[in-house]
């Protein structure tokens, strides 16, 4: 969930969407050229037999929706890390140690390790100390640092061997005696271990390719804020331990670095700099993160941003909402899990060229939230070409009720990218049901491999040497990092890159720390020449009982009301339109992905109409 501002960028004719082989979706990408594609299940443990216990010498994963958790990248293309969760093993004996949320390395060749199965345990009866947080082996993912000797896994870093002379974790030589694993600490504190009001120091942190550099970020749920870090990883010998040092907060209140900035008296300019909201990873030569903004309204799309500079660069082009991804390491390709395709977002997010303008009204963290259905996570593997935004669907037509989950890891030579699936019904307990799993032992996870033959192995790109001095600030643990300032009061005026403008009237608080709503009136506005806007729409913080939000309500929880009367006109025609009490949504679906909204939201693309999920779906 990105708690940002958002940000609109312009979309060439090459880029407008067109409908894709799995239906329901408004608009789509397509590149010039799709690669071949050939998808199939890798190797993982067997699943838990129904009464519980396991018999298999070197364990058994859970059968539970998420046992088969996030794969992360090797140096090696024969090998992809893997966090699973294991179920049933016996309380003593060699076989005890293959229980709980665990790190394995997978064979990707077909290979076996001498143990004769396609996977080793390499955190399984490994000794730790307390500081190592096991419930994050199975996320965020696992990653190998380039000397192929030490591993990131959960909070710590692994690794095996006499000191001095370490093995690779796939090496034979490297059992659970001789491995140890040593915490990362930040502020003098474990990561990710919560403080006293409950707030995690740190998380959802991924490894830049140089394996020096680490991205994490802050979260505050009663508060709702976000905030993104990026900091080197430096070993503490006399501690024995890892430390984030030259930290910086990858926000900057300067108006170089807001998404919107006002010119000329009452000219509205978007600013493609500083788009990190939830840092995602980071590009192939570690220059830049990877992080979550919007490119058009209501549609969150993954951007790459510098460290040293802050320019932003869209790298997805309404993706309605994407979160998990991973380049390619030879930086020609992103795997984006994205939400387009699936028809859950297309009554909000599937009119193409509205410039999102009501994202400065807070509007990102509702549409964070619409993702998710109980168990049922909208994601899809998208191939994108990160220059362009060209993309598609690499599963297309497969069986809907299977979803991605968390992170995809590519193979070190970008042939192939690995992914893992989660049954979104069956054993799980959400409320559209269907057949169970056919999964061996029933599990509901799965582990794919998607391979594209069209590639040819490359080497992965050269990390960049990257200084610890960033476009952001500086980080000060007695210092709370400073907020930017909202656009003031008053009426601006947008213009369209092509053609038309915008009329935008902005209300604040009382204290002008925040945005209280955005209306906004088009003019045969278009960035692109294609797409032609005109219309009104609005976004405004309310109250309303049936929700949960009252006059009394903290601010950053109220409700949201979306007034829409737009048309679409030019390649595409269309309407997007609101009831006659708008369209409200309360905190449930940032909180808990729990959907309950009062009043309705209809949008129409070319004939197609696609209204929002019932309450509770």
């Amino acid at each position: 969930m990105a708690i940002v501002l958002t940000l609109a960028a312009a979309l060439s004719s090459a880029q407008i969407p067109t409908a894709t082989a799995q239906a329901s979706t408004a608009v789509d990408t397509s590149g010039a050229t799709q690669p071949r594609v050939d998808i199939k299940e890798l190797p993982v443990p067997p699943t838990v037999p129904q009464d519980g216990v396991c018999t298999h010498p070197t364990g058994c994963v859970s059968a539970d929706w998420g046992g088969i958790g996030t794969p992360g990248p090797a140096r090696n293309s024969k090998y992809v890390f893997l966090g699973i969760t294991y179920a049933g093993a016996p309380e003593s004996g060699p076989a005890s140690i293959y229980t709980g949320p665990q790190v394995l390395v997978v064979r990707t060749d077909g290979g076996t390790f001498p143990n004769g199965e396609a996977w080793k345990c390499v955190t399984c009866g490994v000794s730790f100390g307390p500081e190592i947080e096991t419930s994050q082996f199975t996320y965020p993912p696992a990653n190998e640092l380039p000397d192929r000797k030490r591993v990131l896994v959960g909070n710590g870093i692994l690794s095996c061997g006499p000191d001095g002379a370490e093995y690779a974790v796939t090496d034979s030589r490297c059992t659970a005696t001789n491995t140890r694993i040593a915490p990362i600490y930040w502020n003098d504190k474990p990561l990710f271990k919560p403080d006293s009001s409950g707030i995690n120091n740190g998380r959802e942190w991924r490894l830049s390719p140089d394996g020096v550099h680490l991205v994490w970020d802050v979260l505050d749920y009663a508060a709702l804020s976000e905030i993104p870090y990026v900091g080197r990883i430096a070993y503490d010998k006399q501690n024995s331990r890892y430390e984030l040092t030259g930290v910086s907060v990858l926000a900057n209140s300067s108006a170089a670095y807001q998404p919107l900035v006002v010119e000329d008296g009452n000219q509205l300019r978007f600013n493609n700099a500083g788009m990190v909201g939830e840092p995602r990873g980071f590009t192939a030569d570690g220059r830049a993160t990877l992080g979550i903004q919007s490119v058009n309204s209501d549609s969150m799309d993954a951007w790459a941003t510098d460290l040293a500079t802050g320019a932003s660069q869209p790298v997805t082009r309404d993706a309605h909402y994407t979160d998990p991804m991973a380049m390619s390491p030879d930086g020609k390709w992103l795997l984006a899990e994205e939400v387009r395709g699936s028809g859950r977002l297309d009554f909000l997010s599937g009119m193409p060229g509205i410039p999102a303008l009501t994202a400065h009204g807070g509007t990102a963290p509702y549409v964070a939230g619409i993702r998710n259905e109980g168990n049922r996570r909208y994601f899809s593997p998208w191939l994108v070409d990160p220059k362009t935004g060209n993309g598609f669907q690499i599963n297309a037509g497969s069986d809907r009720n299977w979803n991605a989950a968390a992170d995809p890891a590519w193979l070190a030579d970008s042939t192939a990218v690995v992914y893992t699936e989660n049954l979104a019904c069956g054993a799980n307990p959400t409320p559209h049901r269907c057949a169970d799993s056919t999964e061996p032992g029933g599990r509901n996870s799965r582990l794919m491999i998607a391979r594209f033959p069209d590639f040819k192995p490359n080497a992965p790109v050269t990390p960049a040497q990257v200084s610890d001095k960033t476009w952001g600030v500086p980080y000060d643990p007695d210092a709370t990092p400073q907020a930017a300032k909202p656009i003031p009061a008053g009426t601006y005026t947008l213009r369209g890159k092509t053609q038309g403008s915008a009329t935008v009237r902005i209300t604040n608080n009382s204290a002008g720390t925040q945005p209280l709503s955005v209306a906004v009136d088009y003019r045969n506005y278009s960035d692109d020449g294609t797409n032609i806007i005109n219309g009104t729409e609005k976004v405004e913080r309310t109250a309303n009982t049936a929700l949960g939000c009252t006059p009394g309500t903290a601010s950053a929880l109220a409700c949201l009301t979306w007034t829409e009367d737009l048309t679409l006109s030019g390649r595409h025609t269309g309407t997007k339109r609101t009831g006659p009490d708008g369209f409200t949504l309360g905190p449930s679906v940032m909180l808990r992905n729990d959907f309950q909204a009062v009043g309705t939201l209809t949008t129409t693309i070319d004939g197609t109409t696609y209204t929002q999920p019932a309450n509770g779906h």
